[in-house]
């Protein structure tokens, strides 16, 4: 197939619409679904991503996107008992490494991640199809699925979910092409490796130390920024992104943005979340967001008289202003990437308020002996890259 039809564009207004190849067959094949514009739009860019993560670290790897950038990303570590919990998926007893990575990506931020689009960089299997199955989710792009995958995943939304299966022998043309305004852009695609040691090798920070756990995170940072919309920023910790600020005008708006989410991540394994009595059977976009409310300042949304009764069995106690200021500052071991250089050291002290003490970006910036002189006042090492990821 060279081409293939779809409903309309990115709005119903916006036809005619299809995706084609200019020589040669699509390397996709539609298994279930009638995928749209911009479900092909996340699932190229989000293989393109999860590909990209099981070459650089050797583990399987999971992306979670919504309207081009990723909500999550991460690759099979193991998960621990709190990770399980906070992810919903301590009920499953066997979890295979595609499906570890898969809980991750869609546990990082479960408030973006809602009605998303996944990718998988290895065979979906019927463990990792059956967390797919009971989210809300547009659609997934796999090199293949195992027939009981199948066979779930055409179950779900009615028999419509969207089911790619993409060829992992497929590249591109070194040339890439896109139309604005009736006009062609052209440049060559952006193949940098980021697995490189040498991206390393310009340290200037007294903090030389990057232990191995800190450059695998470094580079599942920097690879899931060459697939998010600029400028952005990602915060890692134990091989998944925690927090990704993306399409912000502001550097120090994506690292604010992006710290917030992974302060989020981390305050969902405080005890007083862990433990909220929540009633049986509240569906779980409900329990999401009122987790997601009860960890921030406006709690009385959820906690007040009347209201609190439709998501608890009792009435929880606040998790104060102060509460959440001692968890913060537990957090320990993050590492962060940059698409570019940070201009100033307000985003270094942004970013150690959330347990950052690894960091890898370009560097360039007039302003570089003040950016270093941040990461030294707090022991962090940063690496400069020299190498820009900007995605547009």
């Amino acid at each position: 197939m060279t081409e293939l039809a779809l409903k309309y564009g990115c709005n119903p207004n916006q036809k005619p619409s299809r995706i084609f190849m200019e020589s040669g067959q699509l390397p996709l094949e539609v298994l279930n679904g009638r995928p749209g514009y911009i479900n092909f739009l996340d699932a190229l860019n989000s293989w393109q991503l999860v590909k990209e993560l099981k070459a650089a670290t050797g583990l399987p790897a999971a992306a979670s996107f919504k309207h081009v950038s990723p909500a999550g990303a991460a690759v099979g570590l193991p998960l621990s008992d709190t990770l399980r919990k906070i992810y919903f998926v301590d009920d499953i007893k066997e979890m295979s490494p595609i499906a570890c990575a898969y809980a991750r990506a869609r546990g990082a931020d479960r408030m973006s991640s809602y009605g998303d689009f996944v990718a998988l960089s290895d065979t979906c299997d019927a463990v990792t199809a059956q967390l797919l199955k009971r989210e809300v989710s547009d659609g997934v792009i796999a090199p293949d699925f195992t027939p009981e995958a199948l066979e779930i995943l055409r179950a779900k939304r009615k028999g419509t979910y969207n089911v790619i299966k993409i060829d992992p022998s497929y590249v591109p043309a070194p040339v890439e092409r896109k139309q604005v305004f009736g006009i062609t852009f052209e440049q060559g695609r952006n193949e940098i490796r980021l697995d490189d040691p040498a991206l390393f090798a310009n340290i200037p920070t007294r903090n030389k130390t990057f232990t191995e756990e800190a450059r695998r995170d470094l580079i599942i940072s920097l690879i899931t920024l060459k697939y998010t919309q600029s400028n952005s920023v990602c915060y890692v910790k134990d091989g998944q992104a925690i927090g990704i600020g993306a399409g912000q005008q502001s550097r120090i708006h994506c690292t604010r943005l992006a710290g917030n989410k992974a302060d989020i991540w981390w305050l969902r394994q405080h005890p007083k979340v862990m433990q909220l009595p929540f009633v049986e059977g509240i569906r779980r976009a409900d329990r999401d967001n009122t987790i997601d409310v009860y960890i921030s300042d406006d709690y009385d949304d959820v906690l007040r008289e009347g209201t609190w009764q439709q998501f608890f069995t009792e009435r929880p106690e606040p998790l104060t202003r102060e509460e959440k200021k001692e968890w913060i500052a537990r957090n320990k071991g993050v590492a962060l990437g940059s698409d570019a250089f940070f201009p100033f050291g307000d985003n270094i002290e942004r970013a150690h308020k959330s347990g950052v003490e690894y960091i890898a970006q370009a560097g360039g910036s007039v302003r570089d002996d003040h950016v270093i002189d941040t990461c030294d006042k707090y022991g962090i090492a940063m690496a400069f890259t020299g190498v820009r990821l900007f995605h547009h």
